[in-house]
């Protein structure tokens, strides 16, 4: 590529950036007091919510392409939603496990900063798992959190070794797919 070609093509990206920074910026402004606003309401937590609305335009911001939205209310609702249904997920799986150890003796608590280990660990294990079909997803862990065997998880989900087999195949690789996706 020449010198021309290079100065075309970084001209263009700059007006690209500077247009989709141009259609986030008045997105923002037109609809962020609303969308915190509509947050608050289903989360019951400004303080959520905030953060949500905020994450949603971080999202916009890490699109490539200038926004071209027909509805844009529509278009923020789809992916604050997405956001939160994680939120809300995130939140649940928080408060079973500090529920699990609330029942445990203060001697066997594990320290502050093993909790949030645990904790962050669990979250990227439901991650992982996301997208999975429940039997497959309750195969996996049977097998490698309790290490039941496939005949035992078989009768404990009410199906056949062979569908058991299926399921944790499955499960393996959409854990590959994912990690091979999300590798730092």
């Amino acid at each position: 590529m020449n010198m021309l070609e290079q100065a075309h093509q970084s001209q263009s990206s700059a007006l690209r950036f500077e247009q989709l920074a141009t259609n986030l910026s008045e997105l923002y402004v037109n609809h962020h007091r609303w969308l915190v606003k509509l947050l608050s309401r289903k989360l019951s937590c400004p303080h959520s919510a905030a953060d949500i609305a905020q994450d949603t335009f971080v999202k916009l911001l890490g699109k490539s392409a200038p926004i071209q939205i027909q509805e844009p209310r529509a278009y923020l609702t789809t992916i604050a939603h997405g956001l939160m249904v994680n939120h809300i997920r995130r939140r649940d799986l928080e408060r079973e496990y500090l529920n699990i150890l609330s029942a445990l003796p203060a001697s066997e608590q594990p320290s502050t900063e093993s909790k949030m280990i645990i904790i962050e660990t669990i979250h990227q294990i439901d991650m992982m798992l996301e997208g999975l079909p429940s039997k497959a997803r309750n195969a996996y862990l049977l097998l490698q959190l309790e290490g039941l065997s496939y005949a035992e998880i078989a009768s404990q989900l009410g199906v056949t070794t062979r569908s058991v087999t299926n399921y944790i195949a499955k499960a393996a690789l959409h854990c590959a797919v994912f990690k091979k996706n999300h590798q730092k």
